[in-house]
């Protein structure tokens, strides 16, 4: 994965974009904790930048927040109603296992956010399933991708899609 952090995108910091989130909310560490059922010592190790949050993780804490997924994401508050996004201008943040990639989401003013992952072999989104807003369309463009969508198996292969509620318990 090496070669898709050497593109000349915009790279965010998460760690500093969930103080910054968190702060704006009048929240400490501790109600955040609460909020969103991960430790106090696991939200300060993000915010310092000592640990990468996985995908499960920022879906608890954009609920928690009550922000869509995106918002960790945002270079600035400005959203657009044309997003053009070159493929090698897009936003990106590493991630355990994984790379996110905008796809001008983060700049939309609609209520579309899309974005991209891209996976390591034998990366998951963690042992609990995920609830979010909004919906999920999932493309496999190589390798194959196995997803538990409540309770039916799903085995994507290259062009295979999947389009769901997100309000539907998934993992990967």
């Amino acid at each position: 994965m090496s070669d898709l952090f050497d593109r000349n995108a915009d790279s965010v910091n998460v760690g500093s974009r969930l103080a910054s989130l968190r702060q704006e909310r009048n929240l400490s560490i501790r109600a955040l904790s609460r909020a969103s059922g991960l430790s106090a010592n696991a939200l300060s190790m993000i915010e310092r930048g000592r640990t990468s949050p996985s995908v499960s993780t920022l879906y608890r804490l954009a609920e928690a927040l009550q922000v869509p997924v995106t918002a960790f994401f945002r270079l600035d508050a400005s959203r657009e109603k044309i997003v053009f996004c070159k493929a090698n201008e897009r936003t990106h943040l590493p991630f355990s296992r994984g790379l996110w990639e905008g796809l001008g989401g983060e700049r939309f003013i609609g209520r579309v956010e899309p974005f991209m992952l891209t996976l390591e072999a034998g990366a998951s989104s963690g042992p609990h399933g995920m609830l979010h807003s909004g919906h999920e369309f999932v493309l496999c463009l190589r390798g194959q991708l196995e997803y538990l969508v409540e309770g039916q198996h799903f085995l994507l292969e290259p062009g295979d899609s999947l389009l769901f509620a997100a309000q539907m318990g998934h993992r990967w």
